[in-house]
């Protein structure tokens, strides 16, 4: 879609150039610089979109709060077998 700004900017370019009204070409120029942006804006909104993640791989607060319990398990776990494999055997 950005493409289709340039070419209408470039027409309006063209329009400018061949036209023998002082009005028409302010108009002209005015409308190319204005379509020239549009395709800037276009172009820099469509590079934003590429790098932006998937809404839908987003991990809601609940599933992130589950996560976050099952990670503190481990670590608990991981402790507890740290602790018990770290004390002398009983005889």
């Amino acid at each position: 879609m950005p493409w289709v700004y340039l070419l209408l900017a470039l027409a309006a370019l063209a329009l400018a150039l061949v036209s023998k009204s002082t009005v028409l070409t302010i108009l002209a120029l005015l409308a190319a610089l204005v379509l020239l942006l549009f395709w800037v804006l276009g172009l820099l909104a469509s590079r934003v979109e590429a790098g932006s993640r998937d809404a839908s791989m987003m991990v809601d607060p609940m599933e992130l709060r589950r996560l976050r319990e099952q990670a503190e398990a481990r670590r608990l776990a991981q402790a507890d077998g740290r602790d018990a494999s770290a004390s002398p055997p009983a005889e």
